[in-house]
């Protein structure tokens, strides 16, 4: 990965900013779920995304898949006109994230449990 495929960050500490900058990537609620789903499957339409993220709105995914293409972390491929139909892909940014993905879900393996119901839910 070249120095032009790196994102610009600007954070005040130096010393946390790759961490913070990095929570910010992934840190909403769907992006690692989405990321997870295109890491497994590849390439999926916007319904079979959907269908692959269970409890998603429309709304929201195409709201989360915009800001993640604007990160550089999906691309947008339409590969029909007539009906439109379009991909979405993880770009090598979007892979390098792999690591960074399966950490969260083991860990999350490791130290979570589920609650009786939400409001015993502590996330």
């Amino acid at each position: 990965m070249s120095d032009t495929d790196r994102l610009p960050t600007w954070c005040a500490g130096n010393n946390w900013c790759a961490i913070t900058a990095t929570a910010s990537l992934v840190g909403k609620k769907w992006h690692p779920v989405i990321i997870d789903r295109l890491l497994r499957n590849g390439a999926l339409g916007f319904n079979d995304l959907q269908t692959e993220v269970d409890g998603i709105s429309s709304k929201v995914l195409s709201e989360s898949l915009d800001d993640l293409e604007e990160k550089r972390l999906v691309n947008r491929d339409v590969v029909n006109d007539k009906p439109v139909r379009v991909e979405y892909s993880l770009t090598e940014l979007g892979e390098s994230l792999e690591p960074v993905v399966r950490s969260l879900a083991e860990w999350g393996q490791k130290h979570l449990e589920p609650a009786e119901d939400e409001s015993a839910s502590l996330v």
